[in-house]
């Protein structure tokens, strides 16, 4: 792996399987310390293996992320243990029911906006404190086309991805004149578990993987990443800024 990260902390949502997989054990390939987080223990645990066959190390923190005080739990138990943070990857995500908007029920409905709005805002709240007592804090979100394409039957996980993506764009405005770094990442289609319960009808071979994607998200965390507010795309390989043209 290209870029250096030794002694860097990076904390890891949805760890324990895709898209979070791939890019905790890249990191920790690169040299972080992983904190990986995830409702499964047993995908936790899988991952910690591997990452110890690469020679790397991680703390392994099963949490569901609708437990708010959780993640306020986490944060402080990373200022006690390390007094910063050095990367923070919001990769957790559900993809709800795909089915026209007046079929779905309420819950379904506050379900995935707690996952993927709510949370994302408490990581935030948490963790912007000890990302400010690193010397080059660096986040990554990971977004979807589905945030500005507003496809059909998807309505709670495209509302909710262009809520994260609005929550992410604050905050990279909020922490511009630090050197905290808040930048948004989409994936496309990729081959993971979500992608293929929404499209089942899809052929994944005909996908790249989330190892392929990682690659990608690495540099994103390294010290000497110094764009923010931007949002990288990973099927046309561009960086592109937030803002739209007046």
């Amino acid at each position: 792996m290209a870029v250096p990260l030794t002694s860097r902390i990076a904390l890891v949502t949805g760890a324990s399987r895709g898209i979070g997989y791939a890019a905790a054990r890249a990191l920790a390939k690169a040299g972080a310390h992983v904190v990986a987080v995830a409702r499964t223990q047993g995908g936790l645990e899988e991952l910690d293996d591997e990452i110890r066959k690469d020679g790397g190390s991680a703390t392994l923190v099963p949490l569901n992320l609708t437990d708010f005080e959780g993640i306020a739990r986490l944060g402080a138990a990373l200022h006690e243990r390390h007094g910063k943070l050095d990367i923070l990857v919001g990769n957790a995500g559900v993809a709800g029911p795909s089915s026209p908007l007046g079929h779905i029920e309420l819950k379904p409905w506050t379900d995935v906006m707690a996952i993927n709005v709510t949370a994302n805002f408490q990581l935030i709240r948490c963790m912007e404190p000890l990302l400010r007592q690193s010397d080059a804090g660096r986040a990554v979100f990971i977004t979807s086309g589905a945030a500005s394409e507003a496809f059909a039957y998807l309505g709670p996980y495209s509302a909710s991805k262009a809520a994260m993506d609005t929550l992410v764009r604050v905050w990279a405005n909020e922490t511009a004149s630090t050197p905290v770094r808040v930048n948004l990442f989409s994936p496309g289609p990729i081959r993971t578990r979500m992608r293929a319960t929404v499209f089942p009808g899809e052929d994944p071979m005909t996908l790249d993987t989330p190892e392929q994607v990682a690659e990608f998200i690495v540099p994103m965390c390294a010290p000497s990443w110094t764009e923010t507010g931007k949002l990288y795309d990973y099927k046309t390989r561009s960086l592109m800024s937030f803002r739209a043209p007046a």
